[in-house]
């Protein structure tokens, strides 16, 4: 099935996987792997994707990436969709391998890429998420609070640089389409609540990724096509890993992002 028409039939709460190898003892890949496995399983009902953060597995070094690869194909074996959080982003031919390595190697997954490169650093994340069946989270205005130095810089034409970016997306936006909503999509901070409704109007088929929800000090945003990412939030509650704490706080976030 296609990210976008397995994403939007679930619920609108994203799970944030940025695992933390000194809360989970002596043997702690063995743990965060345990962990994340029961996690999902749980919450295999209440949340609409899992976001593995790239980072902290790659900060493991060659066994933690490994485990990231791993919990992925576990992710997909409960289906549940999977969005790398990678921020990708490189001239065309490196642009190509990242494209092979996330979106062809996982069909149907999302991968988050950065656009400063320009259009021919995007085009092969939209072409693979086309042949894959996945989806592409380009960022456009992020949740951490020094983003704006550059995202909110004014143009001369009117408007913020981080508007710019997602004017560009909504061409391709809407060449991607599947059904009602778009392959092409967007990260905006849930940290930024007035900047998601500008990002809605000008992409109204794009879905909209919203990390921050919680630990950042961002609100639940209702909406169509927007997906509220919890991350320590939900994976480390009171921070610490708690199996049954996490899925009372993803619990708690659903029943603010729901009716």
């Amino acid at each position: 099935m296609e990210f976008v028409e397995a994403v939007t039939q679930r619920p609108p709460l994203v799970l944030g996987v940025d695992p933390r190898p000194g809360l989970h003892g002596q043997a702690p890949l063995a743990h965060i792997r345990r962990y994340t496995l029961e996690l999902m399983e749980a919450l295999a009902e209440s949340v609409g994707a899992v976001k593995f953060q790239a980072a902290f597995f790659e900060a493991m070094g060659p066994e933690g990436f490994a485990l990231m690869h791993e919990l992925i194909v576990g992710a997909r074996v409960l289906s549940l969709p999977v969005i790398v959080d990678a921020k990708r982003g490189d001239i065309g031919s490196t642009a190509e391998a990242y494209a092979e390595a996330y979106l062809k190697t996982y069909p149907g997954s999302a991968l988050t890429v950065n656009p400063y490169l320009g259009s021919d650093a995007l085009e092969p994340f939209f072409k693979a998420a086309q042949q894959s069946g996945g989806a592409v989270f380009v960022l456009v205005k992020t949740s951490n609070p020094g983003s704006g130095l550059f995202q909110d810089v004014p143009l001369a034409s009117g408007g913020a640089l981080y508007l710019a970016v997602a004017d560009y997306l909504a061409a391709e936006a809407e060449r991607q389409r599947v059904g009602g909503w778009s392959r092409v999509a967007a990260v905006v901070g849930a940290t930024y609540p007035e900047q998601v409704g500008e990002v809605r109007r000008r992409l109204p088929h794009s879905l909209l990724l919203l990390p921050g929800l919680g630990a950042q000090g961002g609100g639940a945003i209702r909406g169509p096509g927007l997906l509220n990412s919890a991350s320590r939030a939900i994976f480390y509650p009171n921070g610490r890993p708690n199996l049954e704490e996490a899925v009372h706080q993803a619990k708690q976030l659903l029943a603010a992002l729901t009716p």
